[in-house]
C-alpha cells in the first residue's frame, strides 16, 4: 500500500477509536444524538468546503449532489444502528464486530463488483484483520457480561458492518470514479444527514436536554468523526478500497484497550491476542 495512504489510515484509526469511545458514553441519545453530532460536523466542515469549491479547478457537477445524497442515507443508517448497539451492548463487542464485518464485506464487494486485485499478501492481511477483530469481539467468559446483551451487541455490530460496507464502497466510487472532492463530498453529506434526521429529532423533543448533558461528547464526535473519515477518503484516492478498508481497522486494537482501561470491560488477554493478529494483518497490507 502507498505509504502516505497507510499513514492517513492509521492516524484516522486513532481518531476513530477516540470518537467512538465518546459516543459509547451516550447511552440514551439515539437518533437525536446522531442528529446533534452530524449537525456539529456540518457546521465545522461547510465553511472550509465552500472555500475549497471556490479554488477547486473542477466545476461542481449534479452527480456530486447525487453522490452526497446516497452517502447521507448510508451514514444516517450507520449512525442510528451504531448508537443503538452502544445502548444495548459493550463497546468491546459492538465496535470490533462492526469494524470487522464491514471490511470483510467491503473487500468482497471490491473484488467481485469493482474488479480490484489486491494480491495475495493484501488478501491474507485483510483476512487476518477480520479474524483478529472478531476474536476481540467475541466477548468475555468470566460472567461479567449479560449473554443477552452480548448477543444484542453482536447483532447490532453485524448490522452496523453492513452499513459500513455500503458507504465504504459507495464513497470510494464517489471520490475516485466520480472525482468528487472529499471535503466537499463529506461536508455536503453531513448537511444532508442533519436535515434527514432533523424532523425525528425535533419530534422527540430531547435535543436540548442531550446538548446540555452531552455537549462535550457531541463536539468530540462532531469534530473527530469528519477528521477521521476525510483522511480515509483521501487515502481511497491513493490506494484500492480493498486495502484501505481493512487497514483502518487497527482502530479496533485501540478501541478494545480503551474499553478495558477506561470503561472497565473485561477479558484483556483475548483483546491482546486479537490485537497481535490485527497488527500482523496490517503489516501484510502495508507491503501489498
Amino acid at each position: 500500500m502507498n505509504g502516505t495512504a497507510l499513514a492517513l489510515v492509521l492516524i484516522a484509526a486513532v481518531v476513530h477509536a477516540a470518537w467512538n469511545l465518546a459516543a459509547k458514553r451516550v447511552r440514551d441519545g439515539g437518533a437525536s444524538f446522531v442528529f446533534l453530532y452530524y449537525t456539529a460536523s456540518a457546521v465545522c466542515c461547510l465553511p472550509v468546503a465552500i472555500v475549497t469549491l471556490a479554488v477547486e479547478p473542477a466545476r461542481p457537477q449534479w452527480t456530486w449532489l447525487l453522490a452526497a445524497v446516497l452517502t447521507a442515507v448510508f451514514h444516517v443508517c450507520y449512525g442510528i444502528v451504531l448508537q443503538r448497539g452502544y445502548a444495548v451492548g459493550d463497546l468491546s463487542v459492538v465496535y470490533p464486530v462492526a469494524r470487522g464485518s464491514g471490511p470483510l464485506l467491503s473487500v468482497f464487494a471490491a473484488v467481485v463488483v469493482l474488479g480490484e486485485r489486491p494480491g495475495v499478501p493484501g488478501l491474507v492481511g485483510a483476512l487476518l484483520v477480520v479474524a483478529g477483530v472478531l476474536l476481540i469481539g467475541t466477548g468475555s467468559r468470566d460472567g461479567r457480561t449479560d449473554p443477552r446483551a452480548r448477543r444484542a451487541g453482536f447483532a447490532y455490530g453485524l448490522l452496523t458492518g453492513v452499513t459500513i460496507a455500503a458507504y465504504t464502497i459507495w464513497d470510494d466510487y464517489s471520490v475516485t470514479a466520480l472525482a468528487v472532492p472529499p471535503l466537499v463530498y463529506f461536508s455536503t453529506g453531513a448537511l444532508l444527514q442533519s436535515l434527514i434526521l432533523a424532523p425525528s429529532a425535533l419530534r422527540r423533543g430531547d435535543v436540548g436536554r442531550l446538548w446540555r448533558t452531552y455537549r462535550r461528547e457531541v463536539l468530540v464526535v462532531g469534530v473527530l468523526s469528519p477528521v477521521a473519515y476525510l483522511m480515509v477518503l483521501y487515502a481511497m484516492r491513493l490506494a484500492p478500497v480493498s486495502l484501505v478498508a481493512p487497514a483502518r481497522e487497527v482502530s479496533i486494537v485501540l478501541g478494545g484497550i480503551a474499553a478495558w482501561l477506561v470503561l472497565g470491560e473485561a477479558d484483556p488477554l483475548r483483546r491482546l491476542t486479537g490485537s497481535v493478529i490485527v497488527l500482523t494483518g496490517i503489516g501484510l497490507i502495508a507491503v501489498a
